[in-house]
């Protein structure tokens, strides 16, 4: 098979196509013909080397046809979603012909989506409805935040969160993304910065913030919220730095609750993915009450490109590849 593998650590030109074996059958796993794959910033820091662990073959997420199955969790030929599992971090990931991640992070996905519309929801849409309903536990009413809202992940929770019914206000870092986050419902959109707290109106009366910009401003989050009110840090799209001498006496809010989620756990026990409604997402997509159409769409071959686009910023939501 034809696999995009990662020569060495480094940019862009790290990454090369080159023949490896097809995955073997193996029992508790399923092997995928990879249809497309999405990319994310995840796989942007391990094959620069900065994450604690990165297989040959990156890539976190795809959607494809089941081409084995030992355990029969999965007759032949279904249509499905992979993500995480290891995939792209302790075994070969999906940017390949063929992928095998374990079964417990597999799940059918019954779509006439195209291959590049379905590749776009798996991870954005999984961990963006986990970070709502399970961690924030947003309800219909609520006054939510959403930092960094012009990432694929950030789209994707104003698209569920104004689907439920929140008043969500979005950040970008520049104003030509307002009408893009305005569209998919967002009630304002705010320039991002780390004094975000100091100002926005509703301090103090907002309900959850879903932080996706990371350590570098979740302190900033917590300190808009009300009491009572949650904060879920999910991304760290403003880097990896550590946030410096966190001291929760000295610099967090009485009685706001915060939380992390990543979603490497999913597949584990406790976050099983079919805790996930994966398939009424894709519905949701199908009738039009969520905008997740890709904002690029990659041959194989471009995968470098992808990743130049990527770092550069320049994305403007999910960048999925056919494969």
């Amino acid at each position: 098979m034809r696999a995009i593998v990662i020569q060495k650590f480094g940019g862009p030109e790290s990454l090369v196509i080159k023949e490896l074996p097809d995955p073997e059958p193996k029992p508790g796993h399923v092997v995928i013909q990879v249809k497309a794959f999405g990319i994310n910033h995840a796989e942007m820091h391990m094959r620069r080397g900065e994450w604690a662990e990165a297989a040959e073959v990156s890539g976190i997420e795809c959607v494809g046809l089941v081409k084995s199955c030992p355990g029969g969790e999965f007759a032949v030929g279904t249509k499905v979603a992979a993500l995480m599992g290891g995939m792209g971090r302790t075994i070969n990931g999906s940017y390949a012909e063929y992928t095998r991640p374990p079964a417990t992070n597999v799940a059918q996905i019954e779509s006439n989506l195209p291959w590049e519309e379905l590749a776009a929801l798996p991870e954005s849409y999984a961990t963006a409805w986990t970070s709502l309903f399970r961690n924030l536990e947003l309800v219909e009413g609520q006054t939510l935040v959403i930092r960094g809202a012009m990432s694929s992940f950030g789209q994707a929770a104003v698209n569920m969160a104004v689907n439920a019914g929140a008043h969500v206000i979005a950040t970008a870092r520049n104003q030509d993304r307002f009408q893009k986050l305005e569209a998919l419902g967002a009630r304002r959109v705010e320039i991002e910065g780390p004094d975000l707290s100091e100002r926005i109106p509703e301090r103090k009366r907002i309900d959850a913030v879903l932080d996706l910009v990371g350590n570098s401003t979740i302190l900033d989050s917590l300190a808009m919220l009300r009491r009572g009110g949650r904060a879920c840090l999910a991304g760290f799209l403003g880097g990896l730095a550590p946030v410096p001498d966190f001291n929760p006496l000295l610099q967090m809010s009485s009685g706001v609750h915060f939380s992390f989620f990543g979603s490497f756990v999913f597949g584990q026990p406790g976050f099983p993915l079919s805790d996930v409604p994966l398939q009424t997402i894709a519905e949701q997509v199908a009738a039009g009450r969520y905008q997740a159409k890709p904002a690029r769409v990659f041959r194989f071959e471009d995968i470098r490109e992808a990743h130049r686009v990527m770092e550069s910023g320049q994305a403007g939501g999910k960048m999925v590849v056919l494969v």
